[in-house]
């Protein structure tokens, strides 16, 4: 499992992010209980492979990677899932993010011992 690197536990981080942020609406502001664990779990979760990920990447770059993949994936999901709009605007500023993650990754220093 050589991929499970800081790169790989920072793209596990961000995809249980996209897990726990898209059951929210569902916790009905956390009064509802399987949704709210389900919830917590994977927040809980996608911290732990944070953490992980800052083991050999620097703090800041698998932050801002780790929002990335979190918010591209939310948005993603509420446009394939929940039939939300993706207009031209909406789509550029997600290019955006992606430009911005793969610059990070690609200007990212050697990782740290």
């Amino acid at each position: 499992m050589a991929w499970l690197n800081g790169w790989g536990f920072l793209l596990l981080a961000g995809l249980c992010e996209v897990l726990y942020a898209s059951i929210i609406p569902r916790t009905d502001g956390f009064t509802r209980l399987w949704p709210s664990l389900y919830c917590v779990v994977f927040l809980l979760l996608s911290i732990y492979l944070l953490s992980l990920s800052v083991r050999v990447l620097p703090l800041g770059l698998a932050y801002a990677v780790w929002v990335g993949i979190g918010t591209l994936g939310t948005v993603l999901y509420t446009v394939v899932v929940q039939g939300e709009a993706l207009g031209a605007v909406r789509s550029l500023c997600l290019l955006a993010i992606i430009g911005g993650i793969v610059g990070l990754k690609l200007a990212s220093p050697a990782p740290m011992a």
